[in-house]
């Protein structure tokens, strides 16, 4: 296949992930316990226009108020996880990596758990995480520099041992907690969902999440190169430090502001990478932007099953890895994923 048949293919894939990813977005406006015909959604967007009630107020409410602003969570988060994933496989060369490398959603989770202790509201849970996940972050860089190691395999294994930190803290948190309200609220979140999204918590994560994205695309390319190894990275002169220090900073922005809007939600940032590169290549130029729009995707499609499948909120974790299981099987078995 030559180059420009290729970048042909990346393209097409690419225009139908994203044809793909705006007609689920419609779609799942009008899927759920309560059903709405498109038409219906139809007029009820018309009706924002013309300032004309099309449409009965309990739909235009169901549509805007809670259907619209779950949608966007869900394409946002779905798309941070898989793109911080990708960029993070490619900067550690290691396929096996996923967003929460460096202890960001149990440091999160952390957060969230100590806000439900403390009586805050969702807005408060939400800063809390986020402040808690990056401070896990932040304690799992310094643990190299401490050590005079700042290798990545320094850093993988100072995320484990943040990670365990956090999960120690979290249960203590847990044992602490009402078993009759606080505990299952800390749990609820643990797994994941989007039932508590509005427009003004996912507009607060909104700026945090378009930057991050946007670095990390205007840098895909050089994560093709730094996924080469150091040597070569710097053979065509890039400053492999520096540069790796704002990519993991982006990935864990993005990370950390999913985290404490939805909850932990597993997967996505590990098996996505794979399904982009299994479509396009190892190129993150073009893998990159797939991820994003395949995770969104993917998590649109789980979070509408969630809250249409049973009269309850299934967590979206528990979907997630029923999903992601058998995906990330399939990889491992069809493809040949090593370890560096």
């Amino acid at each position: 296949m030559s180059a420009i048949s290729t970048t042909h293919h990346q393209f097409r894939t690419i225009m139908f992930a994203l044809m793909t990813l705006i007609l689920l977005a419609i779609i799942s406006l009008c899927f759920g316990n309560y059903q709405i015909p498109m038409s219906h959604l139809y007029d009820a967007i018309l009706a924002q226009f013309t300032g004309q009630p099309l449409v009965s107020p309990i739909e235009s409410n169901i549509i805007f108020s809670l259907r619209l602003p779950r949608m966007l969570a869900a394409v946002g988060i779905g798309a941070a996880l898989a793109i911080s994933g990708t960029a993070y496989q490619s900067i550690f060369q290691n396929p096996l990596v996923s967003p929460d490398l460096l202890g960001v959603s149990n440091g999160a989770a952390v957060g969230a758990a100590l806000a439900i202790l403390l009586g805050l509201h969702s807005f408060g849970t939400q800063v809390l995480a986020f402040i808690v996940g990056l401070a896990a972050v932040m304690l799992s860089v310094l643990i190299p520099r401490l050590m005079g190691r700042s290798t990545n395999l320094t850093l993988v294994l100072a995320g484990v041992v943040v990670s365990g930190l956090m999960q120690a803290i979290l249960g203590l948190l847990k044992y602490m907690a009402d078993p009759d309200s606080q505990l299952q609220n800390i749990v609820y979140w643990q797994l994941g969902s989007l039932s508590k999204v509005t427009v003004n918590s996912f507009m607060s994560v909104l700026p945090m999440l378009l930057l991050g994205t946007l670095v990390l695309f205007i840098m895909r390319w050089r994560l093709t190169v730094l996924g080469l190894g150091d040597a070569a990275a710097q053979s065509m002169g890039i400053n492999v430090t520096t540069e790796r220090r704002i990519v993991v900073l982006c990935a864990t922005v993005l990370t950390a502001a999913s985290v404490c809007l939805s909850g932990t939600i597993g997967w996505i940032g590990l098996v996505v990478p794979h399904m982009a590169r299994m479509l396009v290549g190892p190129n993150t130029r073009y893998s990159l932007p797939l991820s994003g729009l395949i995770g969104a995707i993917f998590l649109l499609i789980v979070d509408t099953l969630a809250r249409t499948l049973s009269a309850g909120e299934i967590p979206l974790s528990i979907l997630t890895g029923f999903i992601g299981t058998p995906i990330f099987i399939y990889i491992l078995a069809t493809r040949k994923v090593t370890l560096r």
